[in-house]
């Protein structure tokens, strides 16, 4: 109560101390992150009921082949990832985190309806096909506003200095979007793969909805600061001040050199790599967004460090979500057509396996929560990079577990339990590695850059979700003759290809566990 008492007042230097003080003692967690959690959980409801049918929809009513449903499947989910670079600088800069985030949900549902008229036509109509792409373009952009912002609210609900607790908060923001993830494939994937896919897009754009009402009518009573101060309401540059040197960002030379720096990047790796234009965009993007801001002229020198960590990290963050990303295209094939989905005679729809993983995450993020903290108390919590060293390594060991549960014979299906035990591994790999990495965005980022940050970590994911599709390009399909070859190797079966991604991940997760050691000095004292 006593941040709504003072919400109103204005307070000297010493009573605002003593409030954040206080603060940083409860053990509670503030209301405001119940609201988030709540509004993340319809949101991700609508994303990942989307995503649960998409690449079916695309194969089994547009009639796609497998190899181009999945470029598609890489192409979007990587450009949902890379336009929160766009929110967090609208954000940021002009609109504050608020009306992001409601900009951002009304175009998503509108995206979400948009499918289910494409839908709801038939399949060779011209017109589905610029639905489709009309639908998509509503989603990614949608979620470029939402995601980045809600994200930055979390942390701001707390006291700068106790970063042990915004770990926690992550957590438990983490479990709202996972529960949401849980119950989408549930709803949307059986009205889809068993009514129809348009009852499908249409659960998960109520969903938006929902969300939306959720933040528009709790917002302005919880979502507040320790002390008492509205979130979001202005944009995050106003509140850093200024160096004394009154260097406060980009010159006209260096908006102009980045600008051409990425049109350059963009232009080598589609011409000279053959990477397509989306790909191209979003693996230029990546490359020299992240090294501007780095020569921003804003950031001491303590700054400038940690967001080299943040960098860096980001590095092995691609390599985690390109294997990661699986789940949505190449493990679901293999759940279709390779999985014995069969369950006290009743065979279990494809898509609900998607299920698992959000399942996993709700069980187990309240004991991850429980854990940090507990070691936190002891002084042997691991560092933020040995933590993301840790989710890569899980990640390994999922995709070497269902490397020896696949049959070479692809007629004879394999129980559901290597499923089952992948995405257990996986869950684990991303508890320790994604709700970390966006509480360690915010405790390392200034003030004034955090949404912006945030939208450039989504980048390392883009790219991430992006390479997802193309290696999904590579899964053996029985039905071809003609076998993929990656780096020289014939992919002629399912234990080769999941190899491929357990060396991948492993390599990954060896050198990030070297490398957190010099990381972790890095960031000057945050935890």
């Amino acid at each position: 109560m006593t941040s709504f008492i003072f919400s109103h007042q204005k307070l000297s230097t010493t009573q605002k101390r003593l409030i954040m003080s206080q603060a940083g003692t409860t053990k509670s967690h503030p209301a405001g992150l119940y609201v988030l959690f709540a509004t993340e959980f319809w949101e991700r409801f609508s994303y990942y009921g989307m995503r649960a049918i998409f690449v079916l929809f695309m194969t089994d009513k547009l009639l796609f082949d497998k190899a181009y449903a999945a470029n598609i499947y890489g192409s979007y989910t990587g450009l949902v990832y890379l336009t929160p670079l766009i929110g967090g600088y609208v954000a940021d800069r002009y609109w504050g985190n608020r009306k992001s985030i409601f900009a951002g949900g009304l175009m998503m549902a509108i995206g979400q309806f948009i499918l289910f008229a494409c839908a709801s036509l038939p399949a060779a109509s011209e017109m589905s096909q610029i639905l489709l792409w009309t639908g998509l373009a509503f989603i990614i952009f949608g979620n470029g506003f939402f995601k980045p912002n809600i994200s930055t609210m979390v942390g701001q609900l707390y006291v700068e200095s106790d970063n042990s607790k915004k770990d926690s908060a992550y957590t438990i923001f983490y479990m709202g979007i996972n529960a949401g993830a849980f119950v989408a494939p549930l709803v949307c994937g059986y009205l889809g793969e068993n009514v129809d896919f348009k009852w499908g897009f249409l659960a998960a754009g109520v969903g938006m909805l929902i969300s939306l009402v959720i933040f528009y009518f709790t917002k302005d009573k919880y979502v507040v600061s320790p002390l008492g101060e509205q979130l979001g309401v202005l944009p995050n540059k106003l509140k850093d001040a200024a160096p004394a040197d009154g260097q406060t960002g980009f010159s006209q030379t260096q908006i102009a050199v980045l600008v051409l720096s990425i049109v350059a990047a963009i232009a080598f790796i589609y011409k000279v790599l053959g990477v397509d234009f989306w790909g191209s965009a979003i693996y230029g993007m990546t490359l020299c967004l992240p090294l501007s801001i780095l020569t921003d002229r804003s950031l001491t020198s303590v700054e400038r460090a940690r967001l080299v960590v943040v960098v860096i990290i980001m590095i092995f963050v691609v390599f985690f979500w390109m294997c990661f990303e699986q789940a949505g295209a190449s493990l679901t094939f293999f759940a279709k057509e390779q999985t014995d989905r069969t369950v006290f005679g009743w065979e279990m729809p494809a898509s609900y396996f998607q299920s698992f993983n959000a399942g996993y995450i709700v069980l187990l993020a309240p004991i991850f929560a429980v854990l940090w903290s507990k070691l936190a108390s002891k002084g042997i919590e691991p560092s933020a990079p040995m933590k993301q060293a840790m989710g890569l390594g899980f990640l390994a060991l999922g995709f070497l577990f269902i490397s020896f549960g696949t049959n070479a014979d692809p007629t004879i299906k394999v129980s559901i339990l290597w499923l089952s035990g992948l995405y257990f591994l996986h869950t684990v790999g991303e508890l320790c590695l994604s709700p970390i990495g966006l509480s360690m965005v915010n405790k390392l980022a200034p003030g004034r850059f955090t949404s912006l940050m945030m939208g450039i970590w989504f980048m390392a994911i883009a790219t991430g979700n992006k390479l997802a599709g193309t290696m999904s390009e590579l899964y053996p399909d029985p039905a071809k003759t003609e076998k993929p070859v990656f780096l020289g190797i014939e992919i002629s079966d399912l234990h080769t290809y999941f190899m491929i991604f357990v060396g991948f991940s492993g390599v990954a997760a060896i050198i990030l566990f070297f490398l957190s050691f010099k990381l972790q000095k890095m960031m000057h004292g945050v935890k």
